[in-house]
């Protein structure tokens, strides 16, 4: 039996943002760092579903960008979370803002998805198989809510960048592009091994220039030439990625329009 409970968290979700709004962006967490847009979320839900493929129950978190209503019809960009966040923590990053932000901008509207792997780098670990989770229940989660799921793209940051790139080499053909910020990869791993089926895929890849894993993003990028991406001053946090994931909603939304 499926057990859900589902959290509107919409234009109420509690996000601490400084008071003032400077260029068009607000500061989040009180930090000196991250940035969200001044823009509303619209339909953003936060739900409990049981995942055939974990064995669990999971928080499985889905935005619509305001202004289109409960998302029927649109198509999906799957999110897969780094190791220090998971879905719960998606609202408070602002990801429903940027969303709206980017159809405000005139990018076509998508929706997000993403459900928790925990900290399995979206591998398997015995029965508990998180890849297999966003390949499978994910899909179907979203198709019960109406959404067009011939039409999927994924993104990821660190851990999660690794898992989205590892999903589109073992299901070639099924996204239509992945975007990765400052990806887990190493030469030599799953991913690197993948190059050449990950080549045939429209890839957008950015990087800190002081991040920890800058080099073997590098090296990527010689592998696997993106067709979207930056490496630009940043480090391995949400300091960097906020800023980028306007271009890379921009770059996910032309590929779903394709």
């Amino acid at each position: 039996m499926m057990r859900r409970r589902t959290i509107l968290i919409g234009g109420a979700a509690t996000v601490a943002v400084a008071a003032s709004a400077a260029g068009g962006y607000r500061r989040a967490y009180g930090g000196p760092e991250p940035v969200q847009p001044d823009a509303p979320p619209g339909d953003e839900r936060l739900e409990q579903r049981q995942s055939a493929a974990r064995g669990r129950v999971v928080d499985f978190y889905t935005a619509v960008p305001e202004g289109h209503g409960d998302g029927r019809g649109l198509p999906v960009c799957l999110v897969l979370h780094g190791g220090s966040k998971t879905a719960r923590d998606f609202a408070g990053v602002g990801l429903g803002r940027f969303l709206t932000d980017a159809v405000r901008r005139g990018a076509p509207p998508f929706v997000l998805a993403g459900a928790t792997g925990d900290r399995l780098s979206w591998r398997p670990s015995g029965a508990d198989d998180p890849q297999r989770m966003v390949r499978e229940d994910v899909p179907a989660w979203c198709r019960q809510r109406g959404f067009d799921v011939s039409r999927t793209v994924a993104w990821g940051w660190s851990m999660g960048g690794y898992g989205s790139l590892l999903l589109a080499a073992a299901f070639p053909g099924w996204l239509r592009a992945v975007a990765a910020f400052s990806p887990a990869v190493s030469p030599g791993d799953d991913v690197f091994a993948a190059a050449a089926t990950l080549r045939r895929l429209p890839i957008g890849l950015w990087c800190g220039e002081q991040d920890g894993m800058h080099d073997d993003v590098r090296a990527l990028a010689r592998a696997v030439p993106p067709v979207a991406g930056s490496f630009g001053a940043g480090r391995h946090n949400f300091g960097y990625w906020s800023r980028c994931i306007p271009a890379a909603f921009d770059f996910l939304a032309r590929e779903l329009a394709r």
